[in-house]
């Protein structure tokens, strides 16, 4: 049975996200579809994907196809036909397995990738990988002399409002696990209490998660104006050239809000780190950030160096979410844990005397008992805390 549904166009997959609804097919034109954005696809539970480009192109083992079909969503090359001159925004179209229809007429027939073909295309596409580690290793070295400033120089940052120093920061980025991270540290967030720096889409992040960012920092290109308005401190993303560009100032000044420009050269999550760093962060907590080659190639980029020669610098600082949960240990119980102890004695005590009033002396005596336990276990929480 075939998908009757709205359209949706657009060359890049992360604008296209933004505005797509529950249950349309979108059509993209993305070759190697990386992981951030499949996530974005799925997150929007679109019908179908179309790709004018190879989803798997064999240069590396990209891993947003494997996420699209994983989630059920049915994914169809065509890169022998440009959609995008045939098919209008919002039209009417008919998917039946791999061939898409619009009144009847047969507009391309795709190459369906079900979930063993993108495992074959990523097993081939993994012995790839070493001519691809290697130009990737060339490029970085290349350029970590260039950029050695990053790791011996300290960065020109204009003053910003947000108090850092001293404090611990939570920098997210809309990248690998960006999801699981967060929740994994929900309890950190909300007993630590850390600065929120979100990149771009990251701010979005947490601001679902029921957290306001009190930094954004980006190109702002995956952010929502919804973050945008939130009443963070506002970071452009600037090239580093003497024009000193900055793609997104123009789109945060539409808005009426104000921000600053950094020119700094690197990604906007290397920035992130290096603000925290410089202004004092006791330690830098990472969720999703890019770290590994598969991350940086979905990315596009040719090289890491930057990153390298961030990580370089803020190392002794820096810590990955996923080990915050091992990090982060309470040494006494939290105080809504005793209440929900406390709450959990009540119902138990309440629902005894109504069902047996005989006992109702006896239980008294019972209840007074844990009501003097909790009080203890609150007065040592306090002691602990103290020292």
């Amino acid at each position: 049975m075939g998908i009757k549904a709205t359209v949706r166009l657009d060359k890049r997959t992360k604008n296209l996200a933004k505005r797509i609804k529950r249950g349309e097919i979108a059509v993209i034109d993305h070759e190697d579809i990386d992981g951030a954005s499949a996530d974005m696809l799925v997150d929007r539970q679109v019908a179908a994907v179309i790709n004018v480009s190879n989803s798997i192109s064999g240069r590396y083992p990209n891993v947003g196809p494997q996420i699209l079909v994983k989630a059920g969503i049915p994914l169809i090359d065509a890169p022998d036909i440009d959609l995008f001159k045939y098919l209008k925004e919002g039209e009417e179209v008919e998917l039946d397995k791999a061939v898409l229809r619009r009144n009847g007429t047969i507009l391309v027939e795709g190459d369906l990738l079900t979930v063993d073909k993108v495992k074959e295309r990523m097993e081939s596409a993994k012995l790839n990988l070493n001519n691809e580690l290697e130009s990737f290793a060339e490029n970085t070295l290349s350029y970590v002399v260039k950029e050695k400033g990053i790791l011996l120089d300290p960065t020109n940052f204009p003053l910003i409002d947000t108090p850092i120093n001293g404090r611990q920061t939570l920098i997210v980025v809309r990248g690998e696990s960006y999801k699981e991270d967060l929740a994994i540290i929900r309890t950190y967030l909300r007993d630590v209490k850390p600065v929120l720096i979100g990149v771009d889409g990251g701010a979005d992040a947490l601001i679902d998660l029921g957290f306001r960012p009190d930094i954004i920092i980006g190109d702002m290109d995956s952010v929502s104006d919804r973050a945008l308005k939130c009443g963070a401190e506002i970071l452009v993303h600037a090239y580093t050239d003497a024009a000193r560009i900055s793609p997104g100032q123009q789109r945060v000044h539409d808005l009426g809000i104000e921000a600053k420009t950094i020119a700094v050269p690197g990604t906007s999550e290397d920035i992130a780190m290096l603000l925290a760093y410089e202004n004092g962060a006791e330690l830098i907590v990472a969720v999703g950030t890019h770290s590994h080659l598969i991350d940086f190639l979905d990315k596009g980029r040719k090289g890491m160096s930057s990153t390298f020669l961030v990580r370089l610098k803020v190392g002794s600082r820096l810590v990955d979410a996923k080990g915050v949960s091992r990090l982060y240990g309470r040494k006494a119980p939290a105080i809504r844990d005793l209440c929900l102890i406390s709450l959990a004695a009540v119902l138990v005590f309440l629902s005894m005397v109504v069902f047996s009033p005989s006992t109702a002396d006896r239980l008294r005596t019972v209840f007074t008992d844990i009501a003097n336990s909790i009080r203890l276990l609150l007065l040592g929480f306090r002691v602990g805390l103290k020292l």
